[in-house]
C-alpha cells in the first residue's frame, strides 16, 4: 500500500531504540524526510545509519532531551515544519506511590503529559495552515488497564489522552489527525527494564516473570516493535485522514473489554 506520505517531513522523538526507532524506520520506508531525536549520541547515530542503509531515506539527527524546553527548541530548529510528529519518551519505572515525592510526580507528569502537549502546541497550528498533519502519541495500555505498579503512568498518560480528546476534534477539519497508540507488552528495552524492576522487588527470576507475562497474553507472546511501527505508519498516512481522537490498543487482545 502506498501511504501517500513520500516527501513529508517527520519528526520522531525518543527514536534511537524500541518503538520510537520502529516508527522512524517504518516512516523512512515511505521515503519521508526524517528527523530523529534522542539523548544518547552513539545510539542515535547508529540508528540513523541503520535507517539510511535500509531505506535510503534522508535522516537528520538531533541530540537532546525532549522533556526540556531547550530540547524541544533544538528539535524544532532541525525540523521547523513537521507534517508528522511522533511523540515518544521513556515513562517512569514501576514503584509504590507511597514512596513518590511531589518532585517525582512533577517529573512524571512533565515527561508523560506536558511534554507531548507542548510539542503539539508548537507544531499543530502549522500543520493546519498547510492542510496536512499527523500526530501519534506513543502512550500505554495503562490508560485502559490500570497497572498497580504504574500509578504515575496511569495518571499522567490519562491526562494526555484526555487533552487529545478535545484537541483532535478541533484540527480534523484541516486534515490534521491526532491519535494515541496504546502498546501492551512489547519486546522492547523499556519492557525489559520494567520486568527487571519487578524481579528486583519480588525476588523472582527475571526469566520467570518475562515468560509468565507472555503466557498470560492471548497471543501467547510479546509484540514486536516493528508491529507498533507499522501501525503508526498507517495512522500517519494519507489514507488515515478520517481517524482521529482515538486510543488504539496494540496488545495481543489482552484488554478484556468489548469497548
Amino acid at each position: 500500500m502506498d501511504l501517500g506520505i513520500c516527501g513529508k517531513q517527520a519528526l520522531v522523538t525518543g527514536a534511537s531504540r524500541g518503538m520510537g526507532k520502529a516508527a522512524a524506520l517504518a516512516l523512512a520506508h515511505e521515503q519521508v524526510e526524517l528527523t530523529i531525536m534522542a539523548r544518547t549520541p552513539s545510539t542515535l547515530e547508529a540508528t540513523a545509519t541503520e535507517i539510511r542503509n535500509l531505506t535510503g531515506a534522508s535522516v537528520t539527527t538531533v541530540i537532546g532531551d525532549v522533556t526540556t524546553a531547550e530540547g524541544r527548541k533544538t528539535a524544532l530548529e532541525a525540523c521547523p515544519s513537521p507534517d508528522i510528529l511522533i511523540n515518544n519518551a521513556d515513562g517512569e519505572l514501576p514503584g509504590d506511590y507511597r514512596n513518590w515525592s511531589r518532585e517525582d510526580w512533577l517529573r512524571g507528569v512533565d515527561r508523560m503529559m506536558l511534554t507531548p502537549i507542548d510539542m503539539m502546541r508548537l507544531t499543530v497550528d502549522g500543520m493546519m495552515d498547510r492542510g496536512f498533519g499527523r500526530v501519534v502519541n506513543i502512550v500505554s495500555r495503562s490508560v485502559k488497564i490500570a497497572q498497580p505498579e504504574l500509578g504515575m503512568s496511569n495518571a499522567a498518560r490519562s491526562g494526555l489522552v484526555g487533552f487529545v480528546a478535545g484537541l483532535a476534534r478541533q484540527t480534523i477539519s484541516k486534515n490534521v489527525t491526532i491519535n494515541n497508540v496504546l502498546p501492551g507488552i512489547i519486546a522492547s528495552d523499556g519492557q525489559r527494564e520494567h520486568v527487571r524492576v519487578l524481579a528486583e522487588e519480588s525476588g523472582r527470576p527475571f526469566e520467570d516473570i518475562w515468560k509468565q507475562r507472555a503466557a498470560q497474553n492471548p497471543a501467547g507472546r510479546y509484540g514486536e516493535p516493528a508491529e507498533v511501527g507499522a501501525y503508526i505508519a498507517f495512522l500517519c498516512s494519507a489514507n488515515a485522514g478520517f481517524v482521529t481522537a482515538q486510543n488504539l490498543l496494540i496488545d495481543g487482545g489482552q484488554y478484556p473489554g468489548t469497548f
